[in-house]
Formats: C-alpha cells, sequence, structure tokens
C-alpha cells in the first residue's frame, strides 16, 4: 500500500514544483511548433513525438488548457495568449459535439479555465469576451446533459461515445460541463419547450455512477470489494434496466482499470467540493452518496497501489503477480510483465488532496501529497528536452495494444499522454496556490 509522508506539506514541494514548471513550458513550445491541426488531436507520445489516435478527440481540450494552467502558475503572458488563440481557432466543434462524453475534459479545460482567470481578476475584464466563455460552457453542459438514457425504477445517465447503454465511469469528472452551465444559469431546453435542469442530471448520474460503477463490500458480486470501480456499466435499453459490468480499458468487469478508479477519486471529491456552494435545498442524500463513494475509491486506491503511490494499470492485470510482492515497494516502470500508469497517480492525487480538505483528513491530504512528490522526481518527471511528453509512464489503451512498447522492453513505459501531463499541471498548480496563500483552485469560477 500507499507509504504516506506525513512530513510533506503543499511548501516543501514548492522547488519541485517550480522545476515542473520550467520543463513544462519547454514542453507546451516543443508541441505549438511542431503540431499541425490536421493531424488531430495529439493523444500520447511514440518515442518522445505526440501522435494522434483516430477514436475520439477528447484531448485537445487538454492540449490548450495545458498552456492556460501554465500562464496561471507562471504569469508568461506567451501562454494565455497561446490558449486563447487556440480556443477560439479549434475549440468551437467541442462545444457542439453530439457523439462524445467528454465535454468536461475538453471544454471546461479551455473556456473554463479563461473564464476563471478573468473572474479570479488574473486577466483584464472584458465583458464580451467574458461572455464568449459563458455561453461557450452553457451549449456545452446543455449538449453533454442531453446524451440522456433513463434506469428502470428512475433516474438516468450521461452515456458515453460506446451507445445509450453505456456508463462510464470516467464521466464522473466531465461533469465539470453540467455543473458550470448550471452554476451560470442555464437549462436544456428539450421538445415542448421542456426545461431540463443541469443539476438534476449531474446529480442523477452522479448517483448512478456511484451505484453501478463503484464497489462497497456489501455483497453486490463475488468480487465486491469495498472501493473497486469498474470502467463500464452496462444496460439494458429496452427496459432500462441494469445487465453487468463490463471493461473498455481495463483488463476484465471483475478487476479495477486503475485510472478508471482514479476519475472517480477526483471527480467525486471535486464534485463535493462543488455541492457546498450551492443553496438548492435537499441536497444532503447526494453528497451522502458521493462522499461515500469518494472515500471507497479512496481507500481502495490507497490499500492497492505500490508504495511510492503510483498504481500498475489494472489492478487484476495478469501478469502482476510474477512481480512478486510488488505492492511492498516502489512501482517499477521498467519491469517486464506490466506496465505502470502514472496518469492515473496524477489524477487520484487531486481527488485525494481535495477530499482531505472536504472531510479534514490529512491522511487523504497526506498521501496526495506523497504521490505528487513521486510524480516530480525522475523516473516519472521527463527532464530530456527532445521528449515532448511531461509525465512519463502512463497508458492509455492497454487491451488494444495502442501504447508504444520501446526496443528491448516487454511492456509500454517512457511515454507520456495528453490527459497525464494536463492533470500533473492542474495537480501542481493546486498546492502551489495551497502553499503561496493564493485562491483555491477550483473549475467552477
Amino acid at each position: 500500500m500507499v507509504k504516506v509522508d506525513p512530513a510533506i506539506t503543499p511548501s516543501t514541494l514548492i522547488p519541485a514544483i517550480e522545476r515542473m514548471w520550467q520543463a513544462s513550458a519547454e514542453k507546451i513550445l516543443s508541441l505549438e511548433s511542431s503540431w499541425t491541426p490536421e493531424k488531430g488531436s495529439p493523444v500520447f507520445t511514440i518515442e518522445g513525438k505526440y501522435t494522434s489516435r483516430g477514436w475520439t478527440e477528447w484531448t485537445q481540450g487538454f492540449q490548450f488548457g495545458a498552456a492556460i494552467l501554465q500562464f496561471d502558475a507562471t504569469g508568461d503572458h506567451q501562454f494565455l495568449e497561446m490558449g486563447r488563440k487556440r480556443t477560439l481557432e479549434l475549440m468551437a466543434t467541442h462545444v457542439t459535439h453530439i457523439g462524445v462524453h467528454d465535454h468536461g475534459f475538453n471544454n471546461v479545460s479551455t473556456y473554463g479555465n479563461l473564464l476563471r482567470l478573468m473572474v479570479e481578476g488574473r486577466t483584464p475584464p472584458n465583458e464580451w469576451e467574458k461572455n464568449f466563455y459563458e455561453f461557450a460552457l452553457k451549449a456545452s453542459g446543455a449538449v453533454q446533459a442531453s446524451r440522456w438514457s433513463t434506469i428502470a425504477g428512475g433516474g438516468g445517465y450521461i452515456y458515453s461515445f460506446n451507445g445509450p447503454h453505456s456508463l462510464f465511469v470516467d464521466t464522473i469528472r466531465s461533469l465539470r460541463a453540467l455543473a458550470v452551465g448550471h452554476r451560470l444559469g442555464h437549462v436544456l431546453t428539450a421538445e415542448n419547450d421542456k426545461r431540463i435542469s443541469l443539476l438534476s442530471r449531474l446529480i442523477e448520474h452522479a448517483e448512478a455512477t456511484a451505484k453501478y460503477s463503484v464497489y462497497y463490500g456489501e455483497g453486490r458480486d463475488a468480487y465486491d470489494i469495498r472501493g473497486r470501480a469498474v470502467h463500464e456499466a452496462i444496460f439494458n435499453r429496452n427496459d432500462g434496466n441494469f445487465r453487468c459490468p463490463s471493461s473498455q480499458q481495463g483488463y476484465s468487469p471483475f478487476s479495477t482499470w486503475t485510472r478508471g478508479l482514479a476519475w472517480a477519486m477526483c471527480g467525486f471529491a471535486e464534485l463535493l467540493e462543488f455541492f457546498e456552494t450551492l443553496s438548492e435545498p435537499n441536497l444532503d442524500a447526494i453528497k451522502a452518496t458521493m462522499r461515500k463513494a469518494a472515500q471507497a475509491t479512496c481507500d481502495f486506491y490507497l490499500e492497492h497501489t505500490p508504495t511510492c503511490g503510483v498504481p500498475y494499470w489494472d489492478t487484476g492485470a495478469p501478469n502482476l503477480h510474477r512481480l512478486g510482492n510488488y505492492m511492498d515497494r516502489p512501482a517499477e516502470p521498467f519491469n517486464d510483465w506490466e506496465p505502470v500508469d502514472s496518469s492515473a497517480a496524477a489524477i487520484g492525487a487531486q481527488g485525494l488532496i481535495r477530499l482531505g480538505i472536504y472531510l479534514k483528513e490529512d491522511r487523504y491530504m497526506q498521501a496526495g501529497l506523497t504521490v505528487l512528490k513521486t510524480l516530480l522526481e525522475e523516473p516519472y518527471l521527463s527532464t530530456d528536452p527532445k521528449h515532448e511528453g511531461l509525465l512519463l509512464h502512463s497508458v492509455y489503451h492497454r487491451p488494444n495494444g495502442w501504447d508504444h512498447i520501446p526496443a528491448g522492453r516487454k511492456v509500454p513505459c517512457g511515454e507520456s499522454c495528453m490527459w497525464g501531463d494536463y492533470h500533473l499541471r492542474e495537480l501542481a498548480l493546486l498546492v502551489e496556490r495551497m502553499a503561496k496563500g493564493k485562491p483555491y483552485l477550483t473549475f467552477w469560477a
């Protein structure tokens, strides 16, 4: 399990965070100079160079959002202008993309960060620019909310790009699109001018994710371990009944794909913070549900991750047993049997820190800081200026074999991905603001 360092504070990590921002600037500029939009969205690196993967264009917001975060941390205006320019040029289609569940990833990372900076007073006030960002975020939240499937007995979920039968655990973090839209006073308008609350759909999706994607050790099936998460829940669309767990990017429906686990950790913790800002009545039940899911998934992560805080890509990966007592020592990204996933660590660490602050429980906070300390050091932080990635040893889609295996190696290692790089930056910015007494980082303005 994770060996938590009780002595780490946000302030002690500042020198390492500042080194990371220096490396980050070089990576962003390198990718900007080499990438052309015709290639599609950059997804992951092969031999240190970012490449695309035509599945869905879910990573472009991380590309341009990274530049906006770089400005947020350093005040370097070239990155602000890059983020603004690229958002204006290339993100409009993501706002109205009716085929994906990733609006929170793409649009809150770009339009949302730009709006937040203006509201925080970090960029000059401009009414029309602010209206532009708000309009995009309202539309994005409504489009995401329209991807709706109902569940027998009540409730529903935002279905994944796999189709109306599919609930992905990832989407819990992408609910930030609905949250921002609701905060801006927007609703989804349907047939006969029916007004649909974005908050209601957010709540119902969060309830469904907590019920069908997270386990609590309550005897749901033979593999019901508290805190385990499943990537996909499958529903019969003829009657709306839940049928079975599934997995697209994990090893199996009965093991835990650790990046999916991390999405749940971060998504539930962040939504708990958001709900504390709402004035709507009768939110105690959903907050209790999300708190239960957040604690269960965070506890599972801490108990099923090596001592350094970086997990292997799936807790049931078939060759983990060949590593011996792998959870009693730091993860080994250069092993011959199963890859680690540093992107899961970057996402999950933010969930641990936010939950620790929300619950006022130091063990979660210290665990998140411990993970960040690991990621800010080699072999995870990329220090090679020729490598376009920032966070090394991430995994995208192990079952499909999409991840690069270097010559002389047996499993993927040494590569980066857009979401891993972005979430390391977001995690570092969160902790840096805490250390320097700056406003607490939230996705809403």
